[in-house]
């Protein structure tokens, strides 16, 4: 049975990370990882060090923003 409410994600939205770019999505998004979950940021280049803020959790990945 699937509980939709538990989510196994180690990030939540809202919350800020401080993450290294580690590769590109086909997208052109940078891709950074929180203990192996992908968090698509856009606007950033591999190698970039940001603090981001996560604006969406899905099942498998999430999508954050550059805090300015």
């Amino acid at each position: 049975m699937f509980n939709t409410n538990e989510s196994t994600s180690p990030v939540d939205a809202g919350k800020e990370y401080e993450v290294t770019i580690e590769d590109i999505a086909k997208e052109g998004d940078g891709i950074a990882r929180v203990s192996g979950f992908v968090i698509f940021v856009p606007g950033t280049s591999v190698g970039d060090e940001v603090t981001i803020k996560v604006t969406k959790v899905m099942r498998k990945f999430a999508f954050g923003e550059v805090v300015e």
